[in-house]
């Protein structure tokens, strides 16, 4: 369990530096033969992007430091349960294990909301852990949330 807590603490950083430039603060890191090979955190609102979430772009980054769009071997840690989207590029993506902190009741796509997982017909089933540094991962983004409320 320690090196799963070392790896989330690393995607907390990066949720903080999505925190710092108002977006909203989830973070991702993506580990290979137990170095961290890609980081990446929610750029949304930066980038006007509507896939400019934490995970796409810690796989974008990972696939050019791989030279490949299979990930097999690499393991992601992310903050918050991975969406919809985010879960269907990771099973593209072909990685081994996704770790994740906070689950997401409004869209987690690992079980909270829906599992994607459940199809059956699919090719790739990642082996997925939740609840790495769970009241950590919520409390970024808790109180992220109630800091717009307030400002408003």
């Amino acid at each position: 369990m320690e090196k799963y807590i070392k790896y989330m603490k690393e995607a907390l950083k990066e949720a903080k530096k999505a925190e710092l430039i108002d977006e909203v603060p989830i973070g991702c890191v993506i580990v290979k033969d137990g170095k961290i090979i890609a980081r990446g955190h929610n750029q949304r609102e930066t980038n006007q992007s509507p896939i400019g979430h934490a995970e796409i772009i810690a796989i974008n980054k990972a696939s050019k430091k791989l030279n490949s769009w299979r990930l097999e071997g690499c393991d992601i840690y992310v903050t918050l349960e991975p969406c919809i989207m985010c879960s269907g590029a990771i099973i593209q993506s072909r990685i081994n294990k996704v770790y994740y902190g906070a689950s997401d009741p409004k869209g987690g796509a690992l079980g909270s909301s829906i599992n994607v997982l459940e199809a059956n017909n699919i090719n790739h089933h990642p082996e997925v852990i939740s609840g790495v540094l769970k009241e950590e991962c919520s409390s970024i983004i808790t109180s992220y949330f109630k800091a717009k409320r307030q400002s408003k």
